[in-house]
């Protein structure tokens, strides 16, 4: 997922800081940047959580069609 990565970056945080504050596996999140699994429920909320975001802005599917 891209869009977690980005807005990981965004915030200077680490993939250990995040999984530090959301309480989201350091490996899971490598997983999910890396689009080998998915992130669904109480992980997106976590994520968005620690992120600063609404859950939606994570998931937002971005455009260049429009």
């Amino acid at each position: 997922m891209e869009r977690l990565k980005a807005l990981r970056h965004l915030r200077a945080m680490s993939q250990e800081e995040l999984a530090d504050q959301s309480g989201v596996g350091r490996a899971t999140i490598s997983r999910i940047e890396r689009g080998l699994s998915g992130a669904q429920g109480r992980t997106l909320r976590r994520l968005a959580v620690a992120l600063g975001v609404e859950v939606q802005e994570l998931v937002r599917i971005e455009s260049n069609d429009v």
